[in-house]
């Protein structure tokens, strides 16, 4: 956050809308997705049409699963005439942050009909262990 003061003037005003557009077109790019929980797991799914699932990485960082990848798409057809043709390419990125029952060790990643789904086992609520203090005679 800037704090913006009265000798600051009108340039910091001037830059607002290049920041808001830049986060448009990240959020563009940024694959839908949505995140659930099971009894045992939770369940992320990442709609990535067209994604070739070798272009996808899923890592840890920092309690954060992060899903990054590059989504390229080219089509090539001999003996017509186009009047336009489309091509789809761009690197995209979604972190998502672990509860803290997540066992990031145990991460289960299957990528089916352009669905990434990843599939968090839950750990066991550790028990905090009892021990027995001795008291001490002065």
């Amino acid at each position: 956050m800037v704090e913006q003061s009265h000798t600051a003037g009108w340039w910091p005003r001037l830059y607002e809308p290049f920041q808001t557009l830049g986060q448009k077109v990240a959020d563009w790019f940024a694959p839908r997705s949505d995140a659930s929980t099971l009894e045992d797991a939770y369940e992320i799914n990442v709609e990535l049409p067209g994604v070739n699932p070798d272009d996808v990485d899923v890592s840890i960082h920092n309690n954060s699963l992060i899903v990054r990848g590059e989504k390229r798409h080219t089509r090539q057809e001999k003996g017509r005439t186009f009047f336009f043709s489309e091509r789809e390419y761009g690197l995209f990125q979604r972190s998502f942050r672990l509860p803290p029952d997540a066992d990031a060790d145990s991460i289960d990643a299957s990528f089916s009909d352009g669905v990434l789904c990843l599939k968090i086992a839950k750990q066991e609520p550790s028990k905090p262990a009892g021990k027995k203090i001795e008291v001490r005679r002065s």
